[in-house]
């Protein structure tokens, strides 16, 4: 037995065809925002929200800042340096450390960041962070020296 649908009755907007468009849009478009989906979908906010939320499981998390992108090649090399310091440690105890100081140099861009709301982008809980590079230099810049 079934009710005979009703003019004014409220309809079902939660269906699997709903459900399948909503992750297809958002996988298309991982920072796509509820209002968007809805538009496109022609379904309410509401609706939209309890599908990417409660049915899909899906989050919005903002990228997580790294300063560099280091090839692997980069990455090795690191790992040597880091290796042969702790080499000399165990030779040579405090010592070393006493002679140590660093110092690196680096050109910074000034440069207009892209904010963390336009950042974010759908995850599913499971799903790593995403990772962004400050790569886009801009107008100007100025040599960074530290020891």
């Amino acid at each position: 037995m079934e009710d005979a649908p009703c003019p004014g009755q409220a309809q079902r907007v939660v269906t699997p065809q709903n459900i399948a468009a909503v992750e297809a849009v958002v996988k298309e478009n991982c920072r796509v925002t509820l209002n968007d989906i809805a538009a496109c979908l022609k379904i309410s906010h509401g609706s939209s929200h309890h599908i990417v939320h409660d049915v899909l499981q899906f989050h919005k998390v903002s990228a997580r800042w790294v300063p560099r992108q280091l090839t692997p090649e980069l990455r090795e090399r690191r790992v040597d340096a880091c290796e042969e310091l702790l080499r000399r440690f165990e030779r040579e105890s405090d010592g070393f450390l006493a002679r140590i100081f660093t110092g690196d140099e680096t050109w910074v861009h000034f440069h207009q960041p892209e904010t963390k709301r336009a950042s974010k982008e759908w995850r599913h809980s499971s799903s790593p962070k995403p990772e962004k590079f400050r790569t886009e230099p801009s107008t100007g810049k100025v040599m960074l020296t530290l020891f």
